[in-house]
């Protein structure tokens, strides 16, 4: 019975199926021959077919000559700056102009204001061969698919538009339209990798900044709603003269204040000390309050606004000795310490959290694609390398098979092979630089390597010979010298020597006795020379490349050099000050030797040197805005 039901089921879902099969072959035969479907399907065919073949603005191929130069012109690096440096030429124009009253203009912004059709024939140029090299819109990565270059069209569109109304002589007013050059600046934000970076972050983090400014919003309400309870109407009272009914300024304020007509708590205008004669009275009149009624509690919006005054901090202190002067000060901190703790102090610090999560996200990113690029860069190198490789080893190869072979060329090639493949085994990279050349210089200092040839005809001569023992000592002196200054006793000689130079620094201060300032003078040489021979000595050990390497030696370099054209100076021109401060602050920049070997102090200052470059695009970025808004309030309210 259950398996008849089963089957019975079978059949009828197998039937539905069908049904439904045959009723959408025909709604798509029917969908097919409409008329509809018929201009669709001709339009994405005809502006398809351009696409698949990646025609530019429909006329220019992949391999048209004029598209190829398009596109070698925008990568070429001087183009690139060419325009950068047209950008900033036109940012220095826009700064230089004058707005006078009454639409009048200086000689000097009328000079300037005709630059502006060069700036705008260049920046057109500059878009006419983008789109010619990367199409219009319908492509791939083409032009108006970048938002800067949306911006940039729309600069060039604006400004056509306006040299068109200037000629034709129309009273529209142009002042607009001329507002969108000041957006010109953040094209230099397209030409810059690490300005994008910034923009970039900016921009991803506005959704969760959208959810903190939701939550900063809630807080501003509740806070809102407490200070109306507590708050509502108590800033309108100040102190009034009952004989005229004009308000008193309390001397030493400046302005007026609010008061309270209890005498046991807050500001009271009974006071004899600036009362005399005249009869003051705290009285709830026409007065409208601190700031102009503005910074008041009266309704939910006042209260708002307050509230955001508060948790920007600024002027915050004000308003609590406000509703101290009128309800006494033993409860208002209760609200006001709350609002800041937790408006200023947690919620405006979660802005800052965000941007700065979503700007290491982003600079993950471009480090991880330019490690990925590199990477590639380099395999593709290796693969050419080895495919060189092989065909010098199939020559090798033949040659030690021809007859007229010698054994020494044999041993040489065998020799070459052998130092190619220790070369490949070991792993190379600027950490084993030193490693490397410690080996080498082990090898030569004993003697390892030269001379070890027997069939070479010179090898005994010059084994036997002054010249040839002496620089294998002075290898081997050089080998003991490396060692030596990587050996923790010359580490913490340096160290002391370094606290020590910083101790007799400190100890300088006025009206010191004279054996004090005569013992320092000889102690600065003392000093001096030491660190001059810590650095000869590093110098030979290491030598000039890996010495040079570390930007720590180049550091303490740059300060020996400083301390010793200090003392040459105050040598030749004792008498003479000017400057004399300023090179003897050098000395204190040697208390930065220490993170030489101090690793974790040393790690510190690298995140610091690399968080400068960050800092500097955050700077350089808040300028440009600084600058776009200047220039938009002088397009718009100049000379008004």
């Amino acid at each position: 019975m259950l398996n008849a039901i089963a089957i019975a089921r079978a059949a009828q879902l197998e039937l539905e199926n069908d049904l439904e099969m045959e009723n959408a072959v025909t709604s798509n035969t029917q969908y097919e021959n409409s008329t509809y479907y018929k201009v669709i399907s001709n339009f994405k065919r005809l502006v398809s077919l351009p696409c698949q073949n990646n025609r530019s603005l429909f006329i220019f191929s992949e391999e048209n000559i004029i598209r190829k130069y398009a596109k070698l012109i925008i990568e070429w690096g001087p183009f690139e700056y060419m325009v950068l440096l047209t950008i900033i030429a036109n940012c220095v124009v826009l700064a230089l102009e004058e707005h006078l009253p009454n639409h009048d203009k200086t000689p000097l912004a009328i000079s300037l204001e005709s630059t502006e059709q060069y700036f705008l024939a260049i920046f057109c140029t500059e878009a006419t061969l983008k789109i010619i090299a990367l199409g219009l819109v319908l492509h791939k990565n083409s032009y108006l698919r970048s938002v800067w270059n949306i911006m940039d069209y729309t600069v060039v569109v604006t400004g056509f538009i306006t040299i068109f109304i200037s000629t034709e002589g129309t009273n529209f007013d142009l002042r607009t339209l001329r507002a969108v050059r000041v957006l010109r600046p953040l094209k230099l934000v397209s030409g810059i990798p690490s300005l994008q970076v910034v923009v970039k972050s900016i921009i991803k983090a506005m959704a969760p900044l959208l959810q903190i400014a939701l939550l900063v919003l809630f807080a501003i309400v509740i806070f809102a709603i407490i200070g109306l309870e507590f708050y509502n109407g108590i800033f309108h009272a100040t102190c009034y003269n009952v004989s005229t009914m004009a308000t008193f300024i309390v001397p030493g304020e400046g302005e007026l204040r609010p008061c309270s007509n209890s005498h046991s708590n807050g500001f009271t205008c009974v006071n004899e000390r600036f009362r005399k004669s005249e009869d003051i009275e705290c009285l709830e009149g026409k007065w409208e309050g601190p700031n102009y009624g503005i910074t008041s509690f009266d309704n939910i919006g006042y209260a708002m606004l307050t509230v955001f005054q508060c948790i920007t901090m600024e002027g915050w202190t004000d308003i609590l000795y406000y509703t101290n002067d009128v309800m006494g000060n033993r409860f208002n901190w209760m609200y006001f310490i709350p609002l800041i703790v937790l408006g200023s102090f947690f919620m405006l610090n979660l802005v800052l959290g965000v941007l700065s999560g979503e700007f290491a996200k982003e600079r993950e990113k471009v480090e991880s694609r330019r490690t990925y690029l590199k990477i590639r860069r380099q395999n593709q190198m290796d693969n050419e390398l080895h495919g060189y490789i092989d065909w010098i080893c199939k020559a090798e190869e033949a040659i030690l098979t021809e007859e007229k072979t010698t054994e020494f060329e044999r041993r040489h090639i065998m020799e070459t092979r052998r130092n190619y493949a220790m070369k490949k085994m070991k792993p190379g990279g600027k950490q084993n630089s030193e490693e490397n050349e410690d080996e080498m210089d082990m090898d030569t200092a004993f003697g390892r390597n030269e001379g070890s040839n027997p069939t070479d005809p010179s090898s005994k001569d010059k084994s036997h010979s002054r010249v040839f023992r002496f620089r294998r000592q002075e290898r081997r002196v050089r080998f003991f010298v490396r060692r030596m200054v990587k050996t923790q006793g010359f580490y913490w000689t340096v160290i002391v020597l370094v606290f020590l130079n910083s101790l007799c620094v400190a100890v300088e201060h006025n009206d010191q006795p004279n054996w004090l300032t005569d013992f320092l003078f000889y102690t600065e040489f003392v000093f001096l020379g030491t660190f001059i021979s810590e650095m000869l000595i590093k110098f030979y050990g290491l030598g000039s490349r890996v010495y040079f390497h570390s930007s720590f030696n180049k550091f303490d370099c740059i300060v020996i050099v400083g301390s010793i054209f200090e003392v040459v100076f105050t040598a030749f021109y004792p008498d003479q000050s000017f400057g004399i401060s300023v090179l003897r602050s050098l000395r204190l920049l040697r208390i930065f030797k220490v993170t030489r070997y101090w690793a974790s102090l040393r790690n510190l200052v690298i995140s610091l040197l690399n968080s400068m470059r960050s800092i500097i695009s955050l700077l350089f970025l808040l300028f440009l805005f600084i600058l776009i808004f200047a220039l938009l309030g002088m397009q718009l309210f100049g000379g008004e």
